[in-house]
């Protein structure tokens, strides 16, 4: 088993690719915990892994709270003992343009996409440092490495945000042995690209006109991905952004 023994913390695990880490990481060896804001979701894939005999536990986290984050990781270390692997996989979409985005809807993306990411990592760190080792894996986009005129604006900046902060955030703890990279799907056959465009099919068709693979992805397709920097496999990267995007970037 590839992470046999690591605990996990995987936000936004109540569906889609969240939904996907949790059960691949179980089915790897992995104690699992899924912070979600999905009580009744989250609840189901826990059980369902544990049904097949892997360990979870769900723990309701909304991301943009740092009081919520210090009680997640608190509690994870009651349960487990330590922490190996956080994926912050949470993330919200956006449908408008520059002039239409609100202060309201800008300050929301941002804060459940990019703050969310660096409140985990500062209250996941010092407990990696404590085990000696982590891997944290922060969940961006392919438009958090270029632009995109069909694409929201402030999805995008949110995205790129994350991009940059990975790469900062593990040059400055390469040396105490914690990896920190980025994974930029695509799009996914998930809840939230349906989100990304109601009643829009028109711009779902583009986008997949404009993948070479002409498909969507799986979510398992991204897990498999999330898995090789969870595990001790991919031991000599760091500060990495691992495209899985059916070919679109190569363009």
């Amino acid at each position: 088993m590839r992470l046999r023994d690591k605990v996990a913390i995987v936000t936004g695990g109540a569906r889609g690719m969240g939904s996907a880490e949790s059960i691949m990481f179980a089915n790897e060896g992995a104690k699992v915990v899924i912070a979600d804001i999905r009580r009744e979701m989250g609840e189901d894939v826990a059980h369902k892994i544990r049904k097949n005999g892997g360990t979870a536990e769900f723990i309701w986290l909304d991301v943009t709270s740092e009081e919520q984050w210090k009680s997640l990781l608190v509690r994870t270390i009651s349960l487990y003992g330590k922490l190996d692997i956080l994926v912050n996989n949470a993330g919200i979409t956006g449908h408008d343009s520059v002039i239409s985005t609100s202060e309201e809807q800008w300050d929301q993306i941002m804060d459940v996409n990019a703050k969310g990411v660096f409140f985990g990592c500062k209250h996941s760190i010092p407990y990696m440092i404590k085990n000696g080792k982590g891997s944290i894996i922060n969940i961006s986009s392919e438009m958090g490495l270029v632009g995109s005129a069909m694409g929201s604006p402030a999805y995008s900046a949110s995205k790129g945000a994350v991009t940059i902060f990975t790469k900062s955030a593990a040059l400055r703890h390469a040396k105490d042995n914690i990896r920190i990279n980025s994974v930029h799907p695509g799009p996914i056959d998930t809840p939230m690209l349906s989100e990304s465009s109601p009643g829009k099919s028109n711009k779902s068709e583009t986008v997949l006109g404009l993948t070479p693979m002409g498909r969507r992805g799986t979510p398992d397709e991204v897990a498999f991905g999330v898995l090789f920097l969870a595990s001790d496999e991919s031991s000599y990267v760091t500060g990495a952004s691992l495209v899985i995007d059916g070919g679109y970037l190569a363009q």
